[in-house]
């Protein structure tokens, strides 16, 4: 843990309201959290059926468009977040002109622009896999040389568990695959030879003070997270060099809240930044229940003003996203000895739709590596 000297805010208290933005199961979560600490939620989702609903204290259903609502609903909280960072920028900025929104809506307009994103990353000195924009005819023509194929094309804005991007294996195929997301803004990543997927969950509060949790390996299926093992076997510069990326970043936003980067190992043992995530995330599910001060409660201390929480982890864990039918099978898996099942409340068991999770602990230093 690193702390700066800063003014800090004034706390939301016990009793105070947090504005959580989108109600699915990160809302959902980022509410129970917060009723631990004696505080309220309200969720602004234009999703009836959302998630988050069921354990809120108040709830709003209307579009991100709507300025009367979110006028209205900025006067009832005391701070303001997000559960997702698509949130559009004229709503965030109607609602900063009224509350406080953490994380600030300059870091977030940064953020969910993939190749802004990836622009600050490398104005920072940090590594990141090679890409090129995409957003003319010439600069669909300019980036094949920067980058190489095999490469990914990826809309620079929206889309995520892998939609909004396609496979170009060869030179012939990038037109033909722009086209195919509609010749809209992208980004040309190039593929790297990595080993696997590492990430790191971290933490800004009001005050400068930074937090961070073990640095993980997460596992894919079809795009989709799978499974995330906390911690990472790595080395300590390994893990040091997570941290202070991790660090620059939030310092370098001005970033109040949670923040996941995700980044790879490349085989020589470098690591390169993928993505950034403004927002509480998937492979930080584990610290629910293998630390004293998860990921959400953390994200809530650091937005309403409060001092961050311990990230030290007592137990190794392993968890499993619960995939459309899969959730199903709660009842074997509460059956299991340390093992948390956390469901989502969601209605339909889509193939694919994240259903919940469930988090096995071991005593540390002996999770098993599958």
């Amino acid at each position: 843990m690193r702390t700066m000297d800063a003014e800090p805010m004034r706390p939301v208290g016990p009793g105070g309201t947090i504005g959580i933005l989108g109600g699915g199961q990160l809302g959902r979560m980022l509410a129970m959290a917060a009723a631990r600490l004696g505080l309220k939620c309200a969720i602004y989702s234009p999703e009836p059926e959302s998630p988050a609903f069921q354990v809120c204290d108040a709830h709003v259903v209307a579009n991100y468009s709507d300025t009367r609502a979110l006028e209205k609903f900025a006067r009832s909280v005391d701070v303001v977040t997000y559960e997702f960072e698509n949130v559009p920028g004229d709503a965030a900025n109607v609602l900063s002109a009224l509350k406080s929104v953490q994380p600030n809506p300059k870091a977030l307009s940064i953020i969910q622009d993939r190749f802004s994103e990836k622009s600050f990353a490398r104005g920072l000195g940090i590594a990141t896999t090679p890409f090129a924009l995409i957003d003319s005819q010439a600069s669909l023509e300019a980036a094949l040389p920067v980058v190489g194929v095999p490469a990914v094309l990826k809309t620079s804005r929206l889309g995520y568990d892998g939609k909004g991007q396609q496979i170009v294996r060869t030179a012939d195929q990038l037109a033909g695959a722009w086209d195919g997301l509609k010749r809209v803004p992208c980004i040309l990543e190039g593929f790297v030879d990595f080993t696997r997927e590492l990430s790191v969950v971290a933490a800004r509060g009001a005050d400068g003070q930074t937090a961070c949790y073990d640095l993980v390996e997460n596992r894919h299926e079809n795009h989709i997270l799978r499974t995330t093992l906390a911690p990472a076997k790595a080395s300590a510069r390994l893990k040091t060099e997570a941290v202070q990326i991790a660090e620059k970043l939030l310092d370098a936003f001005d970033y109040v809240g949670v923040m996941a980067v995700e980044m790879f190992e490349t085989r020589d043992g470098r690591l390169l930044v993928n993505e950034i995530a403004p927002r509480v995330h998937n492979s930080g599910h584990w610290t629910i229940d293998a630390c004293a001060v998860s990921q959400f409660e953390q994200h809530i201390r650091a937005v309403c003003g409060w001092p961050l929480g311990d990230t030290t982890r007592h137990s190794d864990a392993m968890m499993t996203n619960l995939l459309g039918e899969e959730a199903g099978s709660w009842p074997a898996l509460a059956a299991e000895p340390a093992t948390a099942v956390h469901h989502y409340g969601k209605g339909e068991a889509r193939a694919g739709r994240k259903m919940g999770h469930v988090t096995r602990l071991y005593p540390l230093g002996t999770r098993p590596e599958e």
